[in-house]
């Protein structure tokens, strides 16, 4: 909706540029013609004029936004000092560029152009400017106050429609594990939507169960997580929109799909993998895994016999104390999570 009023407020700007075009034009020449003509000049350069503005609206419109995006997150990695020199450095650019345009303005024409041009040279430059000599004196200030005054900057992370389908993401906020935003783009809660009224009972259940897992996040955690609106990405399928919005606003992905992982990584996205991150979490040691352990010590209980693996990990093995300096093969029967580390419990595999 947004887009469309723009391009329309567009639009009717371009209107009047054609027609103040034409009538300057038209009066610098000094052109004789009957008023049906003038007329029919005037609303052929309103009309051209102002589909050329609408045309132009949507790149227009995309650069305007990524330059935006672009100078918020540079200002955000700014320490207060930096945007203090900078901020006063582009002010004195803009008195300087001004007092140069006093006879400048004066031009017919090309005047006001050329003194607009001059006051946003000069304030780019002198802004600059005034970001180098506060980063070279930073640390001179730093060391004074003995403290850094600086903007924290988390990136923040978009929700793929299957890691809130799958639910773990909820446990892993609960854990406290994960700075920074968790944002879910419009079109992704619109897919939710979408899947929760299939006509699939498979695929109704899981757009419910999104839905509910969506719902207890916003409830416990109504800071951290977040719908956002992602608009001029029309036309492209929700993966390409994602990756496509996460490029632009320099977010992170969280998902479970390996399709999206490789497309995201490729595009150079950051993505946090659900999967990846359980399968590092995994026990290294599962019951009925067998392994190789050399016997170094005796375990507290009689008969007990004690292993490492490389990582460091305690292998207990009921009746290797006989074995004691062999290396043997054993099978795993249990395994336990103490607050010293993981312990592995497995008897001789003879």
């Amino acid at each position: 909706m947004l887009n469309r009023i723009i391009k329309i407020s567009f639009s009717f700007v371009g209107g009047i540029t054609g027609f103040t075009m034409s009538y300057t034009i038209l009066s610098l020449i000094n052109a004789q013609i009957s008023f049906v003509l003038q007329f029919s000049i005037f609303v052929l350069s309103i009309i051209i004029s102002a589909a050329l503005f609408f045309i132009a609206s949507a790149k227009i419109i995309d650069i305007v936004m990524s330059t935006f995006d672009n100078v918020e997150r540079h200002i955000h990695s700014l320490s207060l000092y930096e945007l203090t020199i900078s901020s006063l450095g582009a002010i004195i650019g803009l008195i300087i560029a001004n007092l140069i345009v006093i006879p400048i303005k004066s031009i017919d024409i090309i005047g006001l152009p050329l003194a607009v041009f001059a006051n946003i040279l000069f304030g780019c430059i002198f802004f600059a400017i005034g970001i180098a000599v506060g980063r070279r004196n930073d640390s001179l200030l730093e060391s004074f106050m003995g403290r850094k005054n600086t903007i924290s900057s988390v990136k923040k992370k978009l929700l793929d429609t299957c890691v809130i389908i799958d639910g773990r993401i909820l446990d892993i906020v609960r854990t406290g594990c994960i700075d920074g935003d968790l944002i879910v783009p419009n079109f992704i809660l619109e897919e939710l939507r979408h899947i929760a009224d299939s006509s699939d009972s498979l695929k109704r259940a899981k757009g419910k169960r999104g839905l509910e897992i969506l719902s207890i996040l916003q409830k416990e955690f109504k800071n951290l997580v977040k719908v956002e609106d992602f608009d001029g990405f029309d036309g492209y399928e929700v993966d390409d929109k994602l990756i496509k919005a996460a490029k632009k606003q320099g977010y992170s992905v969280i998902t479970i799909d390996m399709n999206l992982n490789k497309i995201a990584g490729v595009q150079g996205v950051q993505v946090l993998n659900i999967n990846e991150l359980s399968n590092a979490l995994k026990p290294i040691a599962l019951p009925g895994d067998e392994m190789i352990i050399q016997m170094v010590k005796d375990g507290k209980e009689p008969g007990q016999g004690l292993g490492y693996l490389e990582d460091g990990t305690m292998i207990v093995v009921d009746g290797g104390k006989n074995y004691m300096g062999e290396s043997i093969n054993v099978v795993v029967t249990s395994n336990i999570q103490t607050a010293a580390g993981r312990m592995v419990f497995a008897k001789p595999n003879l």
